[in-house]
């Protein structure tokens, strides 16, 4: 694949997908954005770390009291009737539980000051280089017995395809608020996967998102591509108490399985973006996506 220009913004396709064949092509953009020796709260040995790997693992990034302020109102937001009516929540397809509730730190001021606070949005401007907004923020819930996963996929090229980012100039992170064991579908990454972009076949159907959000179709790996990757840079399982977070950069490929277990697996999620990458149209979608899902407002995190 060949990069493409926008012909309505002009701004180069550095990493086309959703087109006839997939194909791996390696990454144009820095990993860390700032300055080794920035101030901030990730020391410069991590951020050679995050550099090399494409994560950060942190054993305590709240505290345990500050769990449960968290815990308690996810509890609420999951069991109020007029949020399992809201558009911005997804149910599991067989139980009907809510599964995600996206926008929540517009939603709930409890999770807005998590957003503001400064070790966790002082992260992501220290990755990135510069003020950083909020693309998206969700509560995700795996209660036991049978939630389902997340398959394998890269945020960035859906982001890029469906929502417009120019660039890989964006950072997750997901906080536990349960513990995260071997056993109960916890995040895996391929480390090192963040240096390679994999464009994914086929073209994107319109309103995609409200099937992807459930199951995952577009912008799916082959099994050949996934088979490559993981041979080359194997999978990291992270577990870890209540309270532990995990950075991670916007194209690492990742994914997490079932939870068959008795013990729930819940997390608050947020992506911080550049306010130097701010989204354009979509580069490889008909439409963009909802903007609870795909932020339009540009507003620096304060």
């Amino acid at each position: 694949m060949t990069a493409t220009t926008d012909t309505t913004t002009g701004i180069p396709d550095l990493y086309p997908s959703r087109g006839a064949v997939e194909a791996l092509t390696p990454r144009q953009d820095p990993v860390v954005w700032g300055a080794p020796d920035a101030p901030g709260p990730v020391a410069p040995a991590d951020l050679l770390s995050f550099e090399r790997d494409g994560f950060l693992a942190i054993d305590e990034l709240i505290t345990e009291d500050e769990v449960a302020v968290y815990r308690n109102e996810l509890n609420r937001l999951v069991h109020d009737p007029d949020m399992r009516a809201d558009e911005r929540s997804i149910v599991e397809p067989k139980s009907e539980e809510i599964r995600t509730v996206f926008e929540v730190h517009k939603i709930s001021e409890v999770f807005a000051r998590l957003v503001r606070d400064e070790r966790v949005v002082g992260r992501a401007r220290q990755i990135l280089g510069s003020d950083v907004y909020v693309h998206q923020s969700r509560i995700n819930v795996k209660p036991g017995f049978g939630a389902s996963g997340f398959y394998w996929h890269s945020d960035f090229e859906t982001w890029h395809a469906e929502d417009g980012l120019p660039r890989m100039r964006t950072v997750s992170v997901s906080i536990a608020l349960t513990e995260n064991y071997d056993t109960n579908g916890g995040l895996m990454i391929m480390p090192g996967s963040h240096k390679t972009f994999l464009g994914c076949a086929g073209e994107t159907p319109k309103d995609n998102y409200k099937k992807s959000l459930q199951m995952q179709d577009a912008g799916t790996p082959s099994d050949e591509a996934l088979t490559q990757l993981a041979t080359q840079h194997g999978i990291k399982l992270f577990t870890g108490k209540a309270g532990s977070a995990t950075w991670f950069d916007c194209n690492a490929m990742h994914g997490s399985g079932d939870n068959i277990t008795p013990f729930p697996r819940s997390n608050v999620f947020i992506v911080f973006n550049s306010v130097e990458n701010t989204a354009v149209e979509p580069f490889a979608a008909p439409v963009r996506r909802p903007e609870f899902i795909g932020a339009r407002d540009f507003t620096p995190v304060r």
